[in-house]
């Protein structure tokens, strides 16, 4: 406010006032004679005034002109209602200490912009009336009306108009001056009820009872507002003419009691604003917290699952750990990476809404940081992928030892079959009673049998090595291949060793039964015929004991066999390549699909036209196309399973692993949700910092073509990139060009509203807050306020001081 300059001329009592809040008629008489009801008037009306700000300081008048003589209650006055400090008073009694004294009360009024003329302190030391009201009215206009300002319009003329805006809805009441308009006494009803309706039934009052109306106005001011009764309802009504000084004087101090209670509402709006901004906020923080705290934790639950490499026995009991991954990948997972996006969405969201709200950063609980979670998620993808490889892995291994312990147990079959009897036939003694000729056919079929035995050594090596590779690989039941294995080395040992004893045997008969022959070669010259005979029946004898040659036969039965078993693994190989080209055609579309849409939605965030909202709606459904596009993905999971559980881990026909698939999906999703969520919060931006639509296209066609200068662009980064992460985004960009713009509340501006609900005091009692403020932001605020340590304050008191600058981070609450 510009000080303002008032002459006050004391022996004419006229009143100049540079921004002329008193017109011509409110001149005093220029012929020093005040109209008598008028100055009874005026002395009731000041000497209350003066005394509703001297109580204050415990203390009063009776007599305006006598009271103030000695200069010191009226010294007492001024500081009271200035809030200020005035010099020393004199303390003496003689004539010149009174003067000394007014004259400091009158330096301190021409300190406030107010001049006055032809006034000396001797007319108030003598107890001038007409002089001792003027300068009252001085002060009164000075400290009560001059800062009144309603519509751009002040002093005077400011009350006035509020006067009129609060009365005009009423009925019977017209506010044009500060007389007349207040004979019958409802514009004064009026105005209390317009502000306090529980206090005054305006649709009883009547216009044709002005004393009564008054007297109304007069009791419920001065017992609920704490106006004084500064009139008498009989002046005004038998005055044709009530005083306007006296009228304005009483009327200001409604305003002062209104507008204090306006005021005190106004900081209590802000306050409930401000309080509503960061218990919002903290909702966001505790939301942030407890889905960031939920997804480490199925992350941490999750992982020692996926590190468990511990191998099933069979087939069926693996492939049952590969439905449960297929599960977890189809089912578990997908709301975790969506809780990951929106986790993301909502920090940068709560971020956008500190920024504006002009709160510092939220800075998560240890731990729960984005990146920290980007951290914990990309080892859980390590150790699922690993666990992916592994499950693979085991399935080829458990599907090679399961045709491994087959053909294992095949061969072993076919060996004992063989081997059957073979140890009570080589353990026979039928040469003893054999001749030479029987010997020598039971040589050869022996060596038939040797030559078969050799046969079958590499049978029984290839089935020691087979069981040998059943170890290797950890068959689970390699304790009944080694107890077959170890039986069928030791026969064969046995085998071998019995082989052997038999040829033996077989030639030292034979060699006996040569000497023999010697001795019956002689007989045998005379005896020929007779042992053609002998021979040939011998020969044809020896024919039919040769088994070797049957067992050929039932051999070749196994070739129609073998070829119905190498027919039904050409079409499984079929079903495969069928399997592989289904999957391919699929995933040959759908890989490149993904990747089209991503850069399609990095070309949008950086071309995309229209207002935000068109924008937003065109995202929406840009995002509702790729969630329909779903069927697709979960189809090929469907061949994908197929292809697993045909056993068929390659594919020729495509560069696209379903993994690859899975991988290039999430990040489709989650790319076009941050994308709706930066034009979200460009919108909350806009809508904080008041941008119009030209200027964000303005912003947006410098962000596209964002000039590199060598010093003012490392400047410009290290603000809009103080991570150096070496990416600026549009909304950082925006916040940099629009940084010194918003108006938003601050610590200091709160301290100032919790000050009027405090009434100036620097600390604010329970019983304030919860008298001030709705019930829950009062609980909010004395759950959170420390205890106010002043000496100057009760018992309880709570310091909003502190509180206001923790919330704004400048402490902590």
């Amino acid at each position: 406010m510009t000080a303002v300059e008032t002459q006050i001329s004391y022996n004419s009592y006229t009143i100049q006032h540079e921004e002329q809040y008193m017109t011509q008629e409110d001149d005093w008489d220029r012929d020093l004679l005040l109209d008598p009801a008028w100055e009874k008037q005026q002395r009731k009306t000041f000497t209350a005034w003066c005394n509703s700000h001297l109580r204050k300081a415990g203390t009063q008048i009776e007599n305006i002109e006598e009271d103030f003589r000695n200069g010191l209650k009226l010294m007492l006055l001024l500081e009271v209602i200035s809030g200020e400090r005035l010099p020393k008073p004199d303390k003496g009694k003689m004539r010149f200490h009174k003067i000394a004294n007014v004259n400091k009360a009158l330096d301190f009024i021409c300190s406030k912009g107010v001049k006055l003329v032809s006034i000396g302190a001797e007319e108030i030391v003598d107890g001038n009336v007409k002089m001792t009201l003027g300068m009252i009215w001085t002060i009164i206009l000075r400290f009560a009306i001059q800062d009144i300002s309603v519509e751009e319009t002040s002093a005077k003329e400011g009350l006035l108009l509020w006067c009129q805006r609060k009365t005009a809805p009423y009925r019977n009441v017209n506010v044009q001056n500060f007389h007349i308009s207040w004979k019958d006494g409802l514009a004064l009803c009026a105005l209390i009820h317009r502000h306090r309706p529980d206090l005054i039934d305006y649709s009883k009052l009547r216009k044709d009872d002005p004393i009564g109306n008054l007297n109304t106005a007069f009791e419920v001011a001065e017992k609920f507002l704490d106006i004084p009764k500064m009139l008498d309802a009989e002046d005004i009504v038998n005055t044709p003419k009530p005083d306007e000084k006296a009228i304005m004087t009483y009327v200001s101090c409604f305003y002062h009691a209104f507008a204090g209670a306006e005021q005190a509402e106004t900081a209590a709006n802000r306050i409930c604003k401000v309080l509503a901004v960061n218990q919002e906020n903290e909702k966001l923080m505790e939301e942030y917290e407890k889905l960031a705290s939920e997804l480490l934790e199925w992350i941490r639950r999750t992982i020692p699952w996926l590190e468990n490499r511990a191998a099933e026995q069979t087939m069926r009991a693996m492939q049952q750990k590969l439905e449960d991954f297929r599960d977890y990948r189809r089912v578990h997972k997908p709301p975790r990476v969506q809780e990951k996006c929106q986790l993301e969405i909502n920090f940068n969201t709560l971020q956008t809404k500190l920024r504006l709200s002009n709160r510092p950063a939220f800075m998560p609980s240890e731990g729960k940081m984005v990146s920290d979670i980007a951290n914990a998620w990309k080892g859980l993808e390590q150790v699922e992928k690993g666990y992916e490889e592994w499950l693979l892995t085991e399935i080829r291994r458990l599907e090679r030892l399961d045709h491994l312990a087959e053909k294992f147990k095949q061969k072993c079959s076919l060996h004992e079959n063989w081997t059957s009897g073979k140890e009570e036939l080589l353990s026979q003694k039928d040469y003893e009673s054999a001749s030479l000729m029987e010997i020598r056919a039971l040589m050869r079929k022996h060596e038939a049998f040797e030559s078969d035995l050799a046969a079958h050594q590499d049978r029984v090596e290839q089935i020691a090595a087979i069981a040998q590779e059943l170890n290797e690989l950890d068959y689970h039941d390699a304790a009944t291949v080694n107890g077959r294995c170890q039986g069928i080395c030791d026969q064969w040992d046995n085998l071998g060793t019995l082989t052997q004893k038999r040829r033996d045997s077989l030639e030292r008969v034979e060699k006996l039964w040569e000497t023999i022959d010697q001795l019956y070669l002689e007989f045998a010259k005379r005896a020929a015929p007779f042992n053609n005979w002998m021979d040939g029946a011998m020969e044809d004898l020896q024919d039919m004991f040769i088994v070797h040659s049957i067992e050929e036969i039932q051999v070749k039965h196994l070739v129609p066999l073998r070829d119905q078993m190498l027919q039904e693994e050409v079409a499984r190989q079929q079903a495969n390549e069928r399997l592989r080209r289904q999957f391919a055609a699929q995933a040959n579309i759908i890989g490149p699909w993904i990747q089209t849409k991503m850069e399609e939605i990095g070309h949008v965030s950086v071309d995309i036209a229209g207002s935000l909202e068109e924008q937003m709606n065109n995202l929406k459904q840009y995002e509702q196309n790729i969630i329909n596009y779903k069927s697709n993905i979960d189809k090929l999971e469907g061949d994908h399973q197929l292809s697993q559980e045909s056993l068929i881990f390659d594919n020729k026909h495509t560069n696209y692993t379903m993994e690859h698939i899975r991988v290039g999906w999430e990040q489709l999703l989650t790319t076009i949700a941050r994308t709706i969520n930066e034009v979200e919060n460009q919108i909350l931006t806009r809508d904080a910092k008041g941008i119009s639509q030209e200027q964000l296209n303005e912003f947006r066609a410098s962000f596209n073509h964002f000039d590199r200068g060598e010093v003012e662009f490392a400047r410009i980064m290290t603000l809009v990139d103080s991570n150096n992460t070496g990416v600026v985004t549009f909304q950082a960009f925006i916040d940099f060009m629009t940084r010194e713009t918003a108006e938003t509340d601050t610590a200091e501006q709160v301290m100032a509203s919790f000050k009027i609900l405090a009434s100036d005091k620097s600390y604010i009692t329970v019983d304030e807050l919860r008298r001030e403020l709705p019930p829950e932001q009062a609980e909010y605020c004395i759950s959170r306020m420390t205890r106010y340590i002043g000496a100057d304050g009760p018992a309880g008191a709570l310091d909003y001081i502190s509180f206001s600058s923790a919330l704004y981070g400048e402490s902590d609450l």
